[in-house]
């Protein structure tokens, strides 16, 4: 497999970075378990700072209601409770707040607590470490969590965050998941009364299915015929407002599923 490593300052700029990459050096492989084929990579995207602006992509599926729900279902777990009705396998809160909760001999296992405590415990700590997958329910599953493991270090007084997916659709889920994850790293970093430093996001599979080839092939001739600001949105100017706006919606819009 090939190996790609980009490194920018900003999250849209590495993130376009990362598509190029794909695009120019992505191998066509196949994936009999969609009945397809994929152009595919392996993509380690490092953000030296993550809050820099513009922090948004124009190239990903979605806006911004879309952008604060993912958020509040990552970083709240505002639809944990389709796994307790048994209408999802999991969702990434689930497993981070309440690990192993499915199991009738664990207890669900705090790991966003676990990381605060043990680098109050240690900031030099290399244990800071969340799992999210769990064996018991993906060796066998056919819907494994794509997100695997994060990793916090405090270094020079700044929270680093590292995650790894074991697989990763780069049009269509990338960005939010990168986003979202951004959004925890600042919640873990305010909790420890620290900066935010940099964001490294691992995918062992960096990939775009067939039938977004087309997808690609339009995100990359955007990257290569507009400058940036063409491209982007400011988050704290231009859209973090019309997210908390949304909120009450999206809140509304839970209760109503939960019944």
């Amino acid at each position: 497999m090939i190996e790609c490593f980009v490194s920018s300052k900003s999250l849209p700029e590495a993130y376009h970075n990362a598509l190029y990459r794909l695009w120019l050096d992505g191998e066509i492989v196949p994936c009999p378990d969609y009945n397809t084929n994929q152009k595919e990579v392996s993509m380690t995207m490092m953000v030296e700072d993550p809050f820099r602006e513009p922090m948004i992509s124009k190239l990903f599926i979605g806006g911004y209601k879309e952008l604060q729900q993912y958020i509040m279902e990552m970083r709240d777990g505002i639809l944990d409770f389709e796994v307790d009705k048994g209408n999802w396998k999991y969702t990434y809160h689930n497993r981070i707040a309440s690990y192993g909760s499915k199991r009738s001999f664990v207890c669900g296992l705090n790991q966003f607590d676990f990381i605060i405590e043990e680098l109050k415990r240690n900031p030099d700590s290399r244990r800071a470490v969340i799992d999210i997958r769990d064996n018991w329910d993906d060796m066998y599953s056919d819907d494994p969590a794509c997100l695997q493991h994060i990793q916090f270090f405090i270094r020079d007084n700044k929270l680093h965050m590292k995650v790894l997916f074991r697989s990763n659709d780069a049009c269509k889920a990338t960005f939010m998941n990168a986003f979202a994850l951004i959004m925890i790293q600042k919640m873990i970093a305010n909790e420890l009364g620290i900066k935010v430093g940099t964001y490294t996001h691992r995918a062992n599979s960096f990939h775009c299915y067939e039938k977004d080839f087309k997808m690609l092939d339009g995100y990359v001739n955007r990257i290569h015929d507009y400058d940036e600001e063409y491209l982007t949105y400011d988050y704290e100017d231009d859209w973090k407002e019309m997210m908390e706006d949304c909120i009450p919606e999206i809140l509304e819009n839970v209760k109503k599923l939960k019944g």
